[in-house]
């Protein structure tokens, strides 16, 4: 049987040669990936590897990212511990812990309403208290909550959506968001600057779809439970 002791061990190994030895290089991030246990956000039967390099079914046709998508994004965002962050796709909850270290307040959105209270429970159990989860459209946003300091969008838009450019930050506020197809994307990092919106396009990934108003149609409804 796995003990705490052997992902312990395991989430070092990734922090090290999956993280620092591919420049991943925010203190506070690395710090957050080693404190959270990315094995009890998974299906138990996948926790034998939680930590490996790749993306895991959740079920309802998403995935948990793999832990250097995960870092990367959050890297991004550069988050100091004071901002409100408004995350699209809970998923698993795993990447919501992650913001949840580094920020003041994580308000994320979930398609699915029963992988938004299986997330909420896990980050109940791990006793995080900074966050909120509300099952919706993520394309949408959350425009009575807005502005924003960071938004991280965990699923692919075949453009950058309207309400979520608006609900930015217009002092700084930045947003991490894959664009392009279905099947081929790139990551975006977008900074608002007043009326102004800065997008550097880097690096190349594969995200489940955003499905919404602003996003793709819709293939595959929601599960209410």
């Amino acid at each position: 049987m796995l003990d705490k002791l052997y992902f312990k061990k395991q989430r070092e190994a990734m922090v090290k040669q999956q993280l620092v030895d591919r420049h991943i290089t925010d203190t506070r991030v690395l710090q957050a990936m080693l404190r959270v246990p990315r094995h009890l956000f998974i299906p138990s039967s996948l926790r034998p590897i939680a930590y490996t390099d790749r993306p895991l079914m959740i079920g309802n046709g998403q995935t948990i990212s793999q832990p250097y998508v995960v870092a990367t994004m959050s890297q991004w965002l550069a988050l100091q511990g004071t901002e409100s962050v408004l995350e699209i796709g809970t998923g698993s909850g795993y990447q919501t812990a992650i913001l949840c270290e580094l920020a003041k307040r994580v308000i994320s959105i979930e398609r699915f309403a029963d992988l938004a209270r299986k997330a909420g429970h896990a980050l109940e159990r791990l006793g995080y208290d900074n966050v909120e989860i509300h099952v919706g459209d993520g394309s949408q946003g959350l425009s009575d909550m807005a502005p924003f300091d960071a938004i991280m969008v965990t699923a692919a838009a075949p453009a950058l959506p309207e309400p979520l450019r608006l609900q930015m930050n217009p002092n700084g506020g930045r947003m991490v968001i894959p664009i392009g197809t279905r099947n081929n994307q790139r990551l975006e990092l977008v900074t608002r600057f007043g009326a102004r919106w800065a997008i550097d396009s880097h690096l190349g990934v594969r995200f489940v779809p955003l499905v919404g108003q602003h996003g793709f149609a819709d293939t595959l409804p929601p599960v209410e439970t």
